[in-house]
């Protein structure tokens, strides 16, 4: 897999890009993008410095007015550009990667992503062009923002509840952004891991690896927390750990998201919208339409999610992987909102006598889960086509089928979705049945599909 993904541009640095590289996308993003006002933030891995500064020579060169608000979070990133009325941004972060790496994230005017389907080819193809037609204007400007934490801080406060004081629960910084954060949105919590440093030594910046996790789940039963939340790298995913020490499937808490949200926001005249992945599970979209919520199901990964979000006037939204993306803030995903809103719901369950397991059992025990399964395979189509004919072969007539993103196949005892990572060299199975059994002989049969050769 090359530099440029889907949803980003992201690698290992020194093998799948370099500081030249990042410099001719800096020219050519403009061209592309448009506009003469843009905005830069990094994350704090060892890399993100000199590709920030290489970055800011191409797009100075282009012509650009360069702002820089140094060292964000993502979330950071989005509020200055869509507040600040830039007409592009790009914040240097790998997000979840391991600490090799790192990449650019790009966003347009009103912080609406910039992915493959809509400009980053482009932007591929000119820096791959020997005579890229790029034009330049005269003295670009280039400037620094000063503290441009404290107004985006400002902002989720005014957007949310403060914690209330009754909820014993820690934070996992990951060593990661999230720090900028913690303390003022989060008072209270215990902070882990809460000094930045871009080698994460203490555990990968990606909450769903389970090694990431250990920590806080230990944490939390040692100290008889009612939650722990763990954030990724750049602080655009917040995970939970209930208080038994069990990680909670990202996509079971969206109608918590939603229940906060829809008390903030209110109801209009139609049916709200909540919009989830083609991975999410049928208990939750059940939850959202008992919520009296319309769930409208959009393809993995920001840059589908976001505009999904404004074109439908959706109220709120979820993913699998922890992403949850808010109509009060600017359709954008956000890890300290999406985290202040769900401890909410775990508050008021914790003032009904509910812990936080019981809640979310609420939804993920309707339905047996498989989570995401990864398959690491040479031909991703073969096994594909090997996993889909084995389904229609073995689970009975469909129900319905959806192909937005991979391949969504629903049937009365269950669904699976298989579809190709489109940052990761993987393709991915997730499966949900009616019962345990079920689940683990549908699962053992597609495993088995897909590494067949």
């Amino acid at each position: 897999m090359g530099f440029f993904k889907a949803y980003d541009m992201r690698g290992t640095f020194g093998k799948d890009f370099d500081l030249a590289l990042v410099r001719r996308i800096g020219e050519a993003l403009p061209a592309v993008v448009g506009g003469g006002r843009w905005l830069v933030g990094r994350d704090c891995r060892v890399t993100s410095e000199a590709i920030r500064d290489a970055l800011v020579e191409g797009l100075t060169a282009a012509g650009a007015d360069v702002t820089d608000i140094g060292l964000c979070t993502t979330p950071m990133l989005y509020y200055h550009t869509a507040s600040g009325g830039f007409d592009g941004s790009v914040m240097v972060t790998a997000s979840h990667n391991p600490p090799t790496d790192n990449g650019l994230k790009v966003s347009k005017k009103s912080a609406l992503p910039v992915g493959y389907a809509d400009g980053l080819d482009k932007v591929e193809r000119l820096v791959q062009s020997p005579n890229p037609q790029i034009s330049k204007s005269q003295n670009p400007k280039i400037s620094k923002s000063q503290n441009p934490q404290i107004e985006y801080i400002d902002f989720i406060k005014s957007i949310t509840t403060r914690p209330a004081s009754s909820l014993r629960y820690a934070v996992d910084c990951s060593n990661g952004m999230a720090s900028l954060l913690a303390a003022e949105l989060f008072p209270g919590a215990a902070i882990l891991n809460g000094e930045r440093d871009g080698r994460f030594p203490a555990h990968s910046p990606n909450p769903l690896a389970a090694s990431a996790r250990e920590e806080m789940s230990e944490y939390v039963r040692r100290n008889a927390l009612d939650c722990g939340i763990i954030f990724d790298g750049d602080a655009d995913r917040a995970a939970f750990i209930d208080e038994t020490g069990a990680f909670v499937q990202p996509d079971y808490l969206i109608p918590f998201v939603a229940a906060a949200s829809l008390r903030r926001a209110g109801r209009g005249s139609g049916r709200p919208v909540v919009i989830h992945d083609v991975r999410t599970s049928r208990g939750v979209i059940e939850a959202i339409r008992e919520m009296d919520c319309e769930p409208v199901m959009v393809p993995v990964g920001h840059a589908f999610a976001k505009p999904a979000m404004r074109k439908l006037s959706a109220v709120c939204g979820g993913e699998l992987a922890g992403h949850y993306y808010f109509g009060d803030f600017f359709g954008c995903d956000s890890g300290a909102l999406a985290a202040l809103r769900i401890l909410e719901e775990v508050a008021a369950a914790k003032a009904a006598g509910e812990t936080f397991s019981a809640k979310v059992r609420r939804i993920s025990g309707r339905y047996a889960n498989s989570g995401e399964i990864n398959f690491k395979v040479e031909d991703k189509d073969a096994a594909t086509a090997r996993m889909i004919g084995c389904a229609t072969e073995n689970f009975g007539p469909e129900k319905s089928r959806t192909e937005i993103d991979g391949v969504r196949i629903e049937w009365p005892e269950g669904w699976i979705n298989v579809r190709k990572s489109n940052t990761e060299p993987y393709l991915r199975l997730v499966a949900e049945c009616d019962t345990g059994e079920r689940l683990r002989t549908w699962t053992d049969k597609l495993a088995k599909a897909a590494v067949r050769q």
